[in-house]
């Protein structure tokens, strides 16, 4: 676990993002599209339609990350009210690459840095009776880049998940494989005889296909991971086959998928039974606060990697009940699919900061690439709450010069960690604030955990009682 000093040093940190670099297996024809290279990353080519994930009702995102140094990571998949089979399927990945990575980390122990693993997702529609999302994954501890996508399906009408070759009519398999393989044949880092290989076992034509998507206007996109199809060296293949190519080979449901990428409908249905939303706290805040922590005992609670549903709303409500304030350093890709609960913490008189769009270690990305993870993530937080943020914290604690001389907003640490991701205990949690919070502590939680949100009325009952005041991090800067 790294340890953080802070004041006067608090806002000692940079600026995060994140771009995409063209492998070169996906640069030099029009046939092609640049691929995420990392998590969040942008691309040069914008192959797939925007979805706003915050208009899919009942819709949370299944969050989890550790702040262990020894082995960092933070992963996140959606749960779709009716693609309960879809969601299954990406816990059941998602779980697994856990797995594997904790397993890692454990077998190297205290023998070098594992790295990082972070999955983030991405809709590509969210339309009708489909649905589809991308989960990005990046393992420091797999071999090459370490970098993974593959695509999940829904069908509606079926009610049923589908794989990426779904899309694809049986009897048209082969037609696609020839487009395919003519397209892959003499890019750089490709033979003819590697790229017939890799199509040689059939049985495994659905994992080396397992990420294709609909462009915008139609067209199909296909990603080839690293050393699948080409020399490992070249990193990922990207080829688009045309509207008009790939139009004949689809399946119904593919038809389907193109039909509502291409023109969505304002609506997803699913056929669930009930997609119950939590409520979002109303509570607003009366005025600025004007506590001078020059005087009295103060604290600053701050909170990771929300929003989420119900457990934001939740802890909105405690903090209300005690007139108390906080500090949420709020991920990009949460923010978008929950900005009500983002505007009610703005609402409510709390500080709403940047933590990234995707929770990666910033420190790993280009000065590019940090940029993109925070200016997206900035972004998102002013839609949502009108005012742009001025402060972030980088996940893991994580800084470097790079990341301090990537952006403006000033870098945040804390002084008192509760490890909450690591005890999923109420109690404990509550104890590890109580038993050694100081005067002027920033507090380091997540809203992400219902344990940690389950904490927060013992931690404002007792601390109250002993005569602190609950501000933000910024307040606390301003008046300490």
């Amino acid at each position: 676990m790294r340890t953080h000093l802070l004041f006067p040093s608090l806002l000692l940190l940079g600026s995060l993002s994140l771009t995409a670099a063209c492998s070169s297996g996906s640069s030099g024809t029009s046939d092609t599209a640049t691929v995420e290279a990392r998590p969040g990353s942008s691309s040069g080519t914008a192959p797939v339609r925007a979805v706003d994930p915050s208009k899919i009702k009942g819709l949370r995102i299944v969050n989890d990350s550790s702040e262990d140094n020894s082995c960092p990571f933070a992963t996140s998949y959606p749960d779709v009210p009716g693609a309960e089979a879809m969601t299954a399927a990406m816990k059941t990945y998602a779980d697994g690459r856990l797995a594997t990575f904790r397993s890692t980390c454990a077998d190297r122990g205290e023998a070098g840095d594992v790295g990082e693993l972070n999955i983030s997702h991405q809709f590509l529609v969210a339309s009708g009776d489909v649905l589809g999302v991308r989960l990005t994954t990046q393992d420091g501890t797999a071999a090459g880049s370490g970098l993974d996508t593959r695509t999940y399906w829904y069908d509606g009408q079926a009610g049923a998940y589908r794989a990426a070759l779904a899309l694809i009519a049986d009897g048209s398999q082969d037609a696609l494989v020839a487009a395919l393989k003519k397209q892959l044949k003499g890019r750089d880092g490709t033979d003819a005889d590697t790229v017939d290989g890799a199509f040689a076992d059939r049985s495994n034509l659905g994992e080396l296909l397992n990420d294709m998507a609909f462009t915008a206007n139609g067209g199909l996109r296909v990603t080839f991971a690293r050393g699948t199809v080409g020399a490992a060296p070249a990193g990922s293949y990207v080829v688009t086959l045309s509207r008009a190519t790939v139009t004949p080979w689809l399946s119904a449901f593919g038809k389907r998928v193109q039909r509502q990428t291409v023109r969505p409908s304002d609506s997803l249905d699913l056929g669930a039974a009930a997609t119950p939303t939590p409520a979002v706290p109303t509570h607003t805040a009366s005025g600025d606060d004007d506590t001078d922590c020059g005087k009295v005992m103060c604290v600053a609670l701050t909170f990771d990697d929300g929003p989420a549903a119900p457990e934001t709303a939740t802890l909105l409500t405690y903090l209300a009940q005690y007139n108390a304030r906080a500090t949420f350093f709020t991920v990009g890709q949460n923010v978008a699919a929950h900005p009500d609960l983002v505007r009610a913490e703005a609402r409510a008189g709390n500080e709403v900061g940047n933590h990234s769009w995707s929770h990666p270690d910033l420190t790993k990305l280009t000065s590019e690439q940090i940029a993109y993870q925070l200016n997206r993530t900035s972004t998102a937080i002013k839609a949502a709450t009108g005012k742009a943020p001025t402060l972030f914290r980088p996940p893991y604690g994580a800084v470097n010069g790079t990341v301090r001389h990537a952006t403006t907003l000033s870098p945040v640490l804390w002084t008192l960690d509760t490890e909450d991701w690591k005890y999923p205990d109420a109690t404990k949690v509550a104890q590890s604030v109580i038993s050694k919070v100081k005067r002027n502590d920033v507090v380091l939680m997540h809203d992400i955990h219902p344990t940690s949100v389950a904490a927060v009325p013992e931690i404002l009952r007792t601390l109250t009682a002993r005569g602190y005041h609950f501000v933000t991090v910024s307040h606390l800067r301003a008046t300490m």
